[in-house]
């Protein structure tokens, strides 16, 4: 296990926020720092686990098949649960798989009548599945329809790309995407969807490369424009935010949560969130007016640096190399009220 310090690249971000969650015999969909949140998580028999982004169920069954432990997995691609039940299968009575959304865990734990957990297990972004899979509009490197839509619901990427102002366009790729090229790629789109309806994944494409000049080898200028809009279509930033959240609520006192994010907007958040639910907020002065009592830590870091891949990973998984695991141990404390935005 490698630790050390998330080095961000270009304007920041790590990667497009491309996980590698499948079975680890299928060379597509390795699951990403697959050891290392197996170490954290420390299955055990009969202990209970979320895997609260199933995808093609990775880490679940590497903790089935670590310990005779239970497994219950959310998530909201209806193409994973279908997947997910053939897999259930073959662990009968230790993998319930649901459709829904991670950061309703708390809720739909609840409902399931799960007690407090051992663990939680959160890959984030879009997965190998996902962005192979042409037809679901996730990937710059293959033209299939502008969707990109993790569950079948709501607004696409088409919609956003064709209903935006210039100046909504600009601020969401800038932000989301941490594009500091985002005005000219919202002229160009604007620009170029006066003439014809931007649909397809290779349209955008080839419009955002136009306006954005190339950086490096091998990095497509496009990469940051396609993860602002999966971002925003999918609200995964806030879905994160509940997701944490609702992990804090689930998890028995000495359970661990351990998170992989792929690029610099998840990993800021989730080092947040663990920073202040552990006590590590900033110092206050002492100069400072008293301040109203603090709450009682409810998460214990298990390490202060974010784990990264080792360099035989990366070499085996090219797309391991921007994953970043940070976790944590549940106190006894009472879980905060509200999300790390409410908290804030």
């Amino acid at each position: 296990m490698t630790n050390g310090r998330a080095d961000r690249t270009g304007m920041g971000s790590y990667g497009a926020g491309v996980r590698g969650d499948g079975p680890i015999d299928h060379p597509s969909h390795l699951p990403v720092l697959l050891r290392e949140v197996v170490d954290v998580l420390v299955p055990r028999d009969g202990a209970v686990f979320i895997d609260g982004t199933f995808g093609a169920g990775g880490y679940a069954t590497a903790l089935l098949e670590a310990a005779r432990c239970r497994v219950f997995a959310i998530d909201r691609d209806h193409t994973a649960i279908e997947h997910g039940a053939a897999l259930a299968e073959q662990h009968p009575g230790r993998l319930s798989v649901v459709e829904g959304r991670f950061g309703d865990m708390a809720d739909i734990a609840g409902a399931a009548g799960l007690e407090p957990v051992a663990g939680v297990a959160l890959d984030l972004g879009v997965s190998s599945m996902q962005l192979d899979t042409a037809e679901r509009g996730f990937s710059f490197r293959a033209d299939g329809p502008l969707d990109m839509r993790m569950a079948s619901t709501g607004r696409s990427a088409a919609d956003l790309v064709s209903e935006l102002s210039e100046r909504e366009l600009a601020t969401l790729i800038r932000d989301l995407g941490e594009e500091r090229f985002a005005r000219r790629v919202a002229r160009a789109i604007v620009t170029a969807r006066q003439q014809t309806p931007i649909a397809r994944t290779g349209q955008l494409a080839e419009i955002v490369r136009a306006a954005v000049p190339t950086r490096e080898p091998g990095h497509d200028p496009s990469t940051r424009t396609f993860q602002a809009l999966r971002i925003a279509v999918n609200d995964e930033l806030g879905e994160l935010d509940r997701g944490l959240a609702g992990a804090e609520r689930v998890l028995a006192p000495g359970g661990r949560l351990a998170v992989v994010s792929f690029h610099s907007l998840e990993d800021a958040r989730v080092k947040d969130f663990l920073r202040r639910r552990s006590g590590a907020g900033e110092t206050v002065s002492r100069h400072a007016p008293p301040a109203a009592p603090a709450r009682a830590p409810s998460f214990r870091l298990l390490s202060r640096r974010a784990i990264r891949p080792s360099a035989e990973e990366i070499a085996r998984n090219p797309r391991a190399r921007s994953a970043r695991l940070r976790a944590a141990e549940r106190t006894a404390a009472p879980a905060w009220p509200g999300t790390l935005g409410d908290a804030a």
